[in-house]
């Protein structure tokens, strides 16, 4: 009898931003990161379906149905890899980035690794990532295996050394917490071990 192996899913990289402003800066920083941590680990990089501009369902957030958002919500469920980005607001991420999460359930994430990305106008602000931002990921039981990448305003101009430095530190934390999307490279001795079984 043969047995049919259904290949992986093909990894997918999705960014969501937390900016109350359409197509804001928070948005397109987050886009850059997402492409460079999917050119680094060897992933696809996103296009414009994989983008969730929060701002674009603010509308339907608290409404009874919500259907786009749920179909964001989906989106970002099935993802591989996920930057989810906000600007500071009132010391903390948005109220618009709150409404989305708060729209999954239990270890809605689960599985799904998480890069936070936070824009700050003030350095004072570089925790907001950390301090309020990872633990609701964690609870929804993504995995964040770097430090949050947090950049302030002035340096949006010029993200690309930014990106590149960050990435240096965590690009390898990042990989390891993605690699099992792709099937498992064989242990050294064990790769010796068979060599010697067939001599």
């Amino acid at each position: 009898m043969t047995h049919h192996l259904t290949p992986p899913a093909p990894a997918t990289v999705v960014v969501v931003s937390g900016n109350p402003r359409p197509g804001s800066r928070t948005l397109a920083a987050a886009g850059t990161l997402a492409s460079a941590v999917a050119t680094r680990l060897g992933l696809e990089t996103p296009g414009a379906g994989a983008t969730i501009d929060l701002a674009t369902l603010a509308g339907e957030l608290l409404a009874p149905e919500h259907p786009a958002a749920d179909a964001a919500r989906e989106r970002l469920a099935a993802a591989t890899l996920a930057v989810v980005a906000t600007p500071v607001h009132k010391a903390s991420y948005t109220g618009l980035l709150k409404a989305f999460l708060d729209l999954y359930g239990p270890d809605g994430l689960a599985g799904v690794v998480v890069v936070p990305l936070v824009v700050s106008g003030n350095p004072a602000h570089a925790l907001v990532g950390e301090v309020h931002l990872r633990p609701v990921l964690v609870e929804l039981g993504a995995v964040v295996p770097t430090r949050t990448f947090t950049v302030t305003e002035p340096q949006l101009a010029d993200l690309g050394p930014v990106v590149e430095a960050w990435l240096a530190r965590e690009g390898g934390a990042l990989r390891r917490a993605v690699a099992p999307v792709g099937p498992p490279e064989p242990e050294p001795a064990a790769v010796g071990a068979f060599a010697g079984a067939t001599r």
